[in-house]
């Protein structure tokens, strides 16, 4: 009997590989369900206003408070790139912590490295952020790091490889030059540092935090 064995590559979580659970199909329609730039693609991407299928927009209907707190967990945990067990145990997390829930859950969130590179105009999304990751263009404090959810902290110095800048999509994202910088992070020429932890100010998203924190709170 063929058997099929799950593989992973040494430093690796579980979870954090290409083919397990993680969509990989087109990112526009994601973006799509949920009426929202999920990406970062900007005026790449078309359509954003019409709902992914055949039959596009089929009328209005009222939405359930169930099905709106639906909508807010799927677009953060597909904005963070995130399987549900992840989110699930961030939110976790969060609910176990002293202090704001919601400042707390998305400290968790925006502090994984693939989201640092993103927000540091590394990459021009977070999909390449975490490919930049996996392929080790990474370091954090002088040593490549290449897991995804990786947890910076305050004080620490990110940076690319010399083979990282190569990267076609990264060295487009360096050269255009207009990345908008979060408050809690600095970056000088390729080197980006955690100035102080984030909170939800921080986040510019538009994200119902409340409705996703009592979607899990049932």
């Amino acid at each position: 009997m063929l058997r099929l064995c799950r593989t992973t590559v040494p430093g690796q979580k579980r979870g954090e590989g290409r083919n397990m659970g993680r969509y990989l199909g087109p990112k526009d329609r994601l973006s799509r369900r949920e009426n929202f730039d999920l990406f970062g693609k900007g005026s790449k991407i078309t359509r954003l206003s019409v709902p992914p299928g055949m039959h596009g927009h089929k009328g209005t209907r009222k939405v359930s408070e169930y099905g709106s707190q639906l909508r807010e967990k799927q677009k953060v945990k597909r904005m963070y790139g995130l399987m549900e067990r992840q989110l699930r145990k961030y939110i976790g997390q969060a609910l176990k912590t002293l202090g704001n829930t919601t400042n707390v859950l998305f400290a968790l969130l925006e502090r994984r490295l693939d989201n640092v590179v993103f927000r540091l105009g590394f990459a021009p999304t977070r999909p390449a952020a975490r490919q930049l990751v996996s392929h080790r263009h990474v370091t954090v404090n002088g040593k490549v790091v290449n897991i995804p959810s990786y947890q910076v902290e305050k004080d620490n110095l990110i940076s690319l490889t010399a083979k990282g800048v190569k990267v076609p999509s990264t060295k487009l994202k360096l050269e255009a030059k207009d990345h908008n910088l979060p408050d809690w992070l600095q970056k000088k020429a390729l080197v980006g540092k955690v100035s102080r932890l984030p909170i939800r100010d921080d986040v510019q998203e538009e994200i119902d935090d409340a409705g996703v924190i009592e979607f899990y709170s049932r």
